[in-house]
């Protein structure tokens, strides 16, 4: 019984996707799992408490514990969420664990988003083009406090993968640079520091590569753990390409 509000603590089921993809014995397949509900339990305390104590060889990934990393999403009830942030007091007690789709699958819960997101930085070019040699004995330039804010808005994104996963064109079009292909340009097109003109930026960003590929359903922006205002970053970069439409 909870001290708290006198009612029976709930025993949650979880159905966990199970598949490695390196033992050619196993198929894909759910696995269930019951685990008593606890005050402030989140599922990544849950999944340990599951591994270390039923099944140590589930597989899933985490390291801050903090919405930092962005190393435990997965897709819980159909939603991609950080296992880390999410409690089970706001699910319901049947809990449904599949991996992030449009990432390969390392195994169980755990996918491979470092090599998407390393392909993807790559392809946009995501560094700074320097507009003069680097001086180490230069003064430092400012720059004004809300382009700055700006910028680290762009900053804020954890790499977690659940736009990438929680959007339909991403999951058939690999190509896609998704809403965190996205946001990377658009951190990079305000950068005063960055010598690219929207002529550079147009073959990259008007296709359907780009942000013309994206059908405005915005899921992206829905599910993003650290709430990126990722719908202002895609009507910008509409109004930067149509400006540059004539490059």
């Amino acid at each position: 019984m909870s001290k708290r509000s006198g009612q029976k603590r709930r025993q949650l089921r979880f159905e966990i996707f199970r598949f490695n993809p390196e033992d050619p014995e196993s198929t894909p397949h759910i696995q269930c799992y019951r685990l008593d509900e606890t005050p402030y339990l989140s599922l990544y305390l849950a999944l340990n408490q599951i591994r270390e104590q039923q099944d140590a060889s589930l597989q899933f990934d985490f390291c801050c514990r903090s919405a930092i990393c962005g190393s435990c999403a997965m897709m819980v009830n159909g939603r991609p969420l950080l296992a880390c942030r999410t409690l089970t007091k706001d699910l319901p007690e049947r809990i449904q664990l599949h991996p992030l789709p449009a990432f390969a699958l390392i195994g169980d819960l755990s996918v491979d988003t470092g090599s998407w997101f390393s392909a993807m930085n790559q392809r946009v070019a995501a560094w700074i083009h320097e507009q003069h040699p680097f001086d180490p004995d230069a003064p430092e330039e400012p720059m004004n406090d809300d382009l700055a804010q700006a910028i680290y808005e762009g900053d804020r994104c954890i790499e977690c993968g659940c736009c990438v996963a929680g959007c339909g064109i991403a999951n058939v079009k690999p190509e896609f640079y998704g809403a965190a292909g996205l946001n990377r340009i658009a951190r990079f097109m305000i950068d005063p520091r960055d010598r690219r003109e929207t002529c550079d930026w147009f073959e990259v960003v008007s296709s359907e590569e780009g942000v013309f590929g994206c059908v405005g359903l915005m899921a992206c922006q829905d599910i993003c753990p650290r709430n990126l205002p990722l719908l202002e970053v895609h009507a910008y970069l509409r109004r930067r390409m149509l400006a540059g439409r004539r490059c």
